[in-house]
């Protein structure tokens, strides 16, 4: 019974997307992404490093990016800080199927149980991205007022990431092409056409493609309706948005959703560079707990 009442400490990396002020005032610990461009290179920091507006500026200019996933010895040092200060560690990690992150948080974890085999340390893998692992840690930091333990937490977080659907659309075809996700030849021929694709997280972690739509007024509709069809208005509304400097666009949608649901929590927040590097400018991402689990969907 002793362990169940031990301080816990939620930690989670900035590919998140929450707000800051979340942030703090959950007292989350954050582990930064590291990206580069032009061979400099910054941490992903809630744009403290560099401004959001000034990333996707040299993003539309046509700067190479690259990602690099965080290293099992970051999430080492941070663990076994709060080990040793004696507090329980759940960290909500980006999706294995889109990094090798997860792995590397699961092989500190190892490592440190090793030489401190009572450590109470989780490592979550969310299967989601941006506002989808966000909205997981929201459920985390939830729990954790609420007073759960920590087996608790880790036993509600498993159920409740398979109900998380997270929808996106991006505005240009470019930046999946560069990443491998899209011949030129189509990329061409889509933006001829003004073909904006529509995404989704599946339930194994994976940003798979679910359709198309001509012209950025129908995917943004695409977003507002799957929420209005598929969200659980039987619980505490909690919705986030996430947009790549796009922020006229993703607050109409907001106040389009929120005039829909009155009560609804809305966080409307910045795209990280981590994931914007793939995705690229007008990237719009929405996450929201579905009516019924998504399990064996894909």
């Amino acid at each position: 019974m002793m362990r169940d009442k031990m301080k816990l400490k939620l930690v989670t990396d900035s590919n998140c997307d929450l707000p800051l002020e979340f942030v703090y005032e959950n007292q989350i610990a954050i582990m930064p992404f590291n990206y580069s461009i032009e061979g400099t290179e910054y941490l992903d920091d809630f744009g403290e490093s560099l401004p959001y507006t000034e990333f996707y500026k040299k993003i539309r200019s046509g700067l190479p990016t690259t990602t690099s996933q965080i290293p099992p010895t970051e999430f080492e040092a941070l663990f076994l800080e709060y080990v040793k200060a004696g507090l329980g560690v759940i960290y909500i990690s980006f999706s294995s199927a889109l990094s090798g992150t997860y792995n590397n948080a699961c092989f500190a974890r190892a490592n440190i149980l090793e030489s401190y085999p009572d450590a109470n340390i989780a490592v979550i893998d969310s299967l989601r991205a941006s506002s989808g692992q966000g909205l997981l840690v929201y459920k985390a930091a939830s729990l954790l007022k609420k007073g759960k333990t920590f087996h608790e937490i880790v036993e509600l977080l498993e159920v409740e990431k398979l109900k998380i659907r997270t929808v996106f659309t991006v505005d240009s075809l470019e930046h999946l092409r560069r990443g491998g996700r899209l011949s030129t030849t189509s990329a061409v021929f889509g933006y001829l056409l003004e073909i904006k694709p529509l995404l989704e997280m599946n339930t194994i972690g994976e940003l798979i493609p679910i359709g198309k739509v001509r012209g950025r007024k129908k995917s943004i509709n695409f977003l507002f309706d799957s929420v209005i069809a598929e969200i659980d208005d039987s619980l505490e509304l909690v919705i986030i948005i996430n947009h790549a400097d796009c922020y006229g666009e993703a607050s109409e949608l907001r106040d389009r959703i929120q005039i829909r649901f009155k009560s609804a929590h809305i966080i409307l927040n910045d795209l990280c560079p981590t994931i914007g590097s793939h995705s690229g400018p007008g990237t719009i991402a929405v996450a929201y707990t579905i009516k019924k689990s998504s399990e064996g969907e894909t």
